[in-house]
């Protein structure tokens, strides 16, 4: 039996991905699920299917735009389900795939951690403030 250490093969890579590497596309897929609005969408549709108004109600700041833009990068990435009826006005929902709900626990755990630990987050903050 050989103590070498075996370096992982191609298809185990490929299923990893390159994170570090600077073409990854696991990248972009992390900086839509890790955006300001990406996190705060996918925790928001962890309660269940919402229509864009409802959405745009739910997370406060959010612009038109930003929200539309947001939900077709989560939509192409497989985590979104848009759901369009077709009546007269347009009636459209949005929902998590088991994908979508799979990261957004992922994501509101972080949400959550941020959360709790503001108290400690904002005295580093003020103490950083000072020093500069």
């Amino acid at each position: 039996m050989s103590n070498e250490i075996q370096s992982p093969g191609l298809a185990e890579l490929m299923q990893r991905g390159q994170l570090f590497a600077e073409k990854c596309p696991s990248r972009e897929v992390l900086k839509h699920i890790t955006s300001r609005w990406g996190v705060l969408l996918l925790v928001a549709l962890l309660s269940g299917t919402h229509r864009f108004s409802d959405l745009r109600r739910k997370v406060g700041g959010i612009s038109e735009k930003m929200l539309a833009q947001t939900l077709q990068l989560l939509e192409g990435d497989g985590f979104v389900e848009r759901i369009a009826y077709p009546v007269v006005p347009p009636h459209v929902e949005y929902r998590l795939t088991p994908l979508g709900e799979e990261i957004g626990c992922k994501v509101e755990v972080l949400a959550d951690w941020i959360e709790v630990r503001m108290p400690e987050i904002t005295a580093a903050q003020r103490k950083n403030a000072m020093r500069n």
